[in-house]
């Protein structure tokens, strides 16, 4: 069975969990000791040096990073399809993926960063909050012309398309940005997550709610017991929205990480 090692909360992860449960292959996942602490070891460390989740491993196999991670679904694992059929509509939602994992994604994990991690408080925190706000607004008005007439991103059924969009409105949603009421943006998320893998994704999400919370993470970020990584997209997305005291004082403080050294 594919070992899938994973945190519910990850985008990255619910993207693989989606493609997974599409093509009803069996899975089990493992959340890694000591991933928040940036001190992660042993067989996840091995599989993946970058020491992040996703990572899967099937058998001999050990494959990072979630767009590695499809393509590897989608050759090993070919029926059904998540990729549409013509080359240009390939290029398309492999352009919307790169999107939402680089581009889009920072926003809400920067949203995170204040609100669950306490990284900014007052005025700044309200900067960094605005540009947010504006910044997701703009994408949303950008999917929505993405999306056009279709029923799916992907096309005329559910596939690699949606699955790399749906996480991350959702975690928008959560942060309370929502695509715009009556909007076919809106729709189509509504669509997406009645879909059973969708549902069963996000399900997940709720029972860490409920069994863990993040009541205390606050607290062990300022004890430098828990450390966000801040690497290439996510430092930039702070460092431009107004959250330049944000990364010097975690570093200053330690509870901040970037990727660990290959050895």
């Amino acid at each position: 069975m594919i070992t899938l090692y994973d945190h519910p909360l990850s985008p990255y992860g619910q993207k693989v969990k989606i493609a997974l449960r599409e093509k009803a292959v069996a899975f089990e996942t493992v959340s890694p000791g000591g991933l928040g602490a940036g001190g992660a070891v042993g067989a996840f460390a091995q599989a993946n040096p970058r020491a992040e989740v996703p990572t899967l491993v099937d058998g001999e196999v050990a494959v990072f990073d979630s767009t590695v991670i499809l393509e590897y679904l989608e050759d090993a694992y070919p029926t059904p399809a998540l990729l549409p059929a013509t080359p240009a509509d390939r290029a398309r939602v492999r352009m919307l993926e790169e999107v939402m994992d680089t581009h889009f994604e920072p926003i809400t994990w920067g949203l995170s960063e204040l609100r669950w991690f306490k990284r900014a408080t007052g005025e700044e925190a309200a900067r960094i909050e605005a540009a947010a706000a504006r910044q997701l607004a703009g994408f949303h008005a950008w999917l929505e012309r993405q999306l056009g007439s279709r029923d799916w991103f992907n096309g005329e059924t559910f596939g690699w398309g949606d699955l790399a969009v749906a996480p991350f409105l959702n975690g928008a949603a959560g942060q309370g940005h929502p695509p715009p009421q009556g909007s076919p943006l809106a729709a189509w998320l509504a669509r997406a997550n009645a879909r059973p893998s969708v549902a069963d994704t996000t399900a997940e999400i709720a029972a860490l709610a409920r069994t863990s919370g993040m009541a205390n993470v606050a607290e062990l970020v300022e004890k430098g017991l828990f450390k966000r990584e801040y690497r290439d997209h996510r430092l930039e997305w702070m460092m431009k929205s107004g959250g330049l005291d944000v990364v010097l004082q975690g570093l200053e403080r330690g509870n901040i990480r970037f990727t660990p050294e290959f050895s």
